[in-house]
């Protein structure tokens, strides 16, 4: 299946089902434990209202939207920040994030630490990839420099800098009260 085909047919599948397309072949994701989607709603949240207090010409986006890799690749990840102008109402696919974020779970922990690191990395767009681990509170931040190499660094306390476009993060887990 090409990702236009795949596009097409997930846009019609019923609600709460959700898919992605690996290398042309259709993935079914998982139910999400509340770790999970506390974490990712916070952190598209976060990503929001950084856009907005830097009055920056960017949009965050929360899961829902199709991040097409090449014509057989497709992901759906839990949030992310396109710079530019704004998209048309209906797009449901985007091809030049700039952040994009995963919150690892037991069933995609490797795939997000391994082919979806690659394949996020071979769209020139991407400047950063942040993998949130919820079990430890852990942020692992890949990020590409002008010069196009990545480094990564491992966060449990420090605030998460995301230059450009200018973004700084805190607070990203839920913590006990």
């Amino acid at each position: 299946m090409t990702s236009d085909e795949f596009i097409a047919w997930a846009v019609e599948r019923p609600a709460g089902e959700r898919y992605e397309l690996v290398a042309g072949e259709v993935v079914a994701m998982a139910p999400e434990r509340s770790a999970h989607a506390l974490t990712k709603g916070r952190v598209f949240r976060r990503l929001a209202e950084a856009v907005e207090a830097g009055g920056l010409s960017c949009t965050a986006y929360p899961d829902g939207m199709a991040v097409e890799i090449d014509n057989f690749t497709t992901y759906e990840p839990d949030a992310l920040v396109l710079c530019g102008p704004p998209l048309a109402d209906d797009a449901v696919k985007i091809t030049d994030p700039v952040i994009v974020v995963e919150v690892l779970s037991p069933s995609t922990r490797a795939r997000d630490a391994g082919a979806k690191l690659e394949d996020y990395f071979r769209l020139a767009s991407v400047r950063h990839y942040l993998l949130l681990k919820t079990e430890n509170q852990t942020v692992i931040h890949h990020r590409r420099d002008d010069g196009g190499d990545i480094a990564t660094r491992i966060l449990r306390e420090d605030p998460v800098i995301l230059d450009p476009p200018g973004i700084t993060l805190r607070d990203l887990f839920t913590r006990p009260s």
